[in-house]
């Protein structure tokens, strides 16, 4: 298990980067689609989408602010 204090390898750090920066987007799109949407429930599955993106960001964010 590692620690918290352990320091991220620069591989694992453009990683992570990457990953918060695809969920961002994601998350953005899946708002965006969700304004689109006519029908309420594909509305739902796009806002749902959404919100999972926008867990994933906070969760890596979180993950990457403790390493600091």
């Amino acid at each position: 298990m590692m620690n918290n204090n352990a320091k991220i390898t620069a591989d694992n750090l453009k990683v992570l980067k990457d990953q918060i920066e695809y969920e961002a987007l994601l998350n953005k799109k899946a708002r965006q689609y969700g304004e689109y949407c006519n029908n309420t429930n594909l509305k739902g599955v796009c806002n749902r989408t959404a919100d999972v993106h926008k867990q994933n960001f906070t969760a890596l964010k979180t993950y990457l602010d403790s390493h600091q």
